[in-house]
């Protein structure tokens, strides 16, 4: 038998493999990870054997290629749900359109399906097939699916298909494979899997067409936290009002003017959610009546204000065990000021901005600012807004360790 590297039990790889052309490579997916230190598991459809035989794939691995669900039933090692709770990652490479249409739509009627069916860990698929059948509306929509369930796809690539046509299905670089799983499975990915709302910009009130009750947040605060997050992994959704800001790369945005506006989408995705991050400042008031036309200059004006929703308030109602950070923009009685806010809103932790001190705060790229929890209070200082984000990532993930989550 070869010598193989050192494997860390604690790091056990679901490797699916199902019926292409492209499964010869299977086998150096299996040994770059076993480089690693990890414990690869074989599972192979019954169209993938057509490719690569499980003795090949046993050989390599050093362990049982499961090839049917009688294969769990009868070995004492593994079932579905032991196997499943066991792995680190499920990846599957190659990765058909038909395992695609079974694991959009829960079908468990083979090994592989029914492992990754009964798996909470991270699911990565690298897709190889026809370019016809890959851009097919129904593959991109099993695709999307399987995205909006956190599945990360790595490839296809752009090249020679088996078929000998040039396209867009072709299986990515085995070292590709490899390095995205490995990272993403690394601690600076400490978000993986996680769902988090994170809010950012300020709500605009309007007087009539042309004026507005405003205030000065640019929303980099919330963008910063949004890209943070993003580059260690979370799926994000960010509810951006009125910011000048391009859209972050991999976050959905949702884009409000008013108060109103946030709440409706705050409420619409907090389900959804696990975290929510409220850094957008939100007006405090807004017209009774928005008038229809404009008003024309030299003409006295009086405004009647009326409270606009209290959207923490209305979340700490349906809190339950989600993670909810608020922001404190203020200009006298800072802490005293958050710390009830912190109170009153039911919130894990929030984040006081002096803004009154030049240099930090909106508009700026700076902001300095002082941490809340409700057992304690820590200066943050001065920091660029995306060394805070971090910061509050790090404040983030220290909630999450701490908390049984849904």
């Amino acid at each position: 038998m070869p010598t193989r590297n050192k494997t860390d039990d604690s790091k056990t790889l679901i490797l699916g493999i199902t019926g292409c052309i492209a499964a010869y490579k299977s086998p150096d997916i299996a040994r770059g990870f076993m480089k690693l230190g990890y414990k690869v598991v074989p599972v192979l459809t019954k169209a993938a054997t057509q490719f690569i035989t499980p003795l090949t794939m046993q050989s390599i691995c050093g362990g049982k290629a499961i090839t049917s669900l009688f294969d769990l039933k009868n070995d004492n090692q593994f079932s579905h749900l032991s196997l499943s709770s066991q792995a680190s990652a499920v990846l599957i490479a190659p990765a058909t359109a038909n395992i695609l249409s079974k694991l959009a739509n829960g079908t468990a009627d083979d090994a592989l399906s029914t492992l990754v069916l009964a798996s909470k860990a991270p699911l990565f698929i690298a897709p190889a097939m026809n370019e016809k059948m890959y851009q097919n509306r129904k593959t991109q929509k099993n695709i999307d699916s399987l995205k909006k369930e956190n599945a990360v796809f790595i490839g296809p690539q752009i090249g020679s298909l088996a078929c000998g046509e040039e396209g867009v299905g072709r299986l990515a670089k085995v070292s590709l494979i490899v390095n995205s799983v490995e990272e993403a499975l690394s601690d600076k990915y400490d978000f993986a899997g996680k769902k988090i709302l994170v809010t950012a910009g300020g709500t605009r009130e309007a007087i009539d067409p042309v004026r507005f009750i405003g205030n000065r947040s640019s929303g980099k605060m919330g963008y910063a936290c949004a890209i943070e997050l993003k580059n260690r992994g979370a799926r994000v959704k960010l509810i951006s009002a009125n910011c000048s800001l391009s859209n972050p790369e991999g976050v959905e945005v949702i884009n409000v003017e008013t108060s109103k506006q946030m709440l409706e989408q705050v409420k619409a995705n907090f389900s959804w959610a696990q975290a929510v991050i409220m850094s957008a400042a939100v007006s405090d008031f807004s017209p009774k009546k928005v008038l229809k036309e404009k008003i024309k200059k030299g003409k006295d004006l009086s405004v009647n204000l009326q409270k606009t929703p209290d959207i923490l308030g209305e979340l700490a109602k349906v809190k339950g065990n989600k993670i909810l950070i608020g922001f404190a923009a203020e200009s006298q009685d800072l802490i005293s000021n958050a710390a009830k806010k912190l109170k009153d809103k039911k919130l894990d932790l929030i984040f006081a901005n002096d803004i009154t001190k030049k240099d930090s705060g909106f508009s700026s790229a700076y902001s300095e600012l002082t941490c809340i929890s409700p057992v304690g209070t820590e200066a943050i200082g001065r920091k660029l807004k995306e060394e805070a984000a971090a910061i509050v990532a790090d404040k983030l993930k220290e909630l999450f360790d701490s908390k049984i989550l849904f």
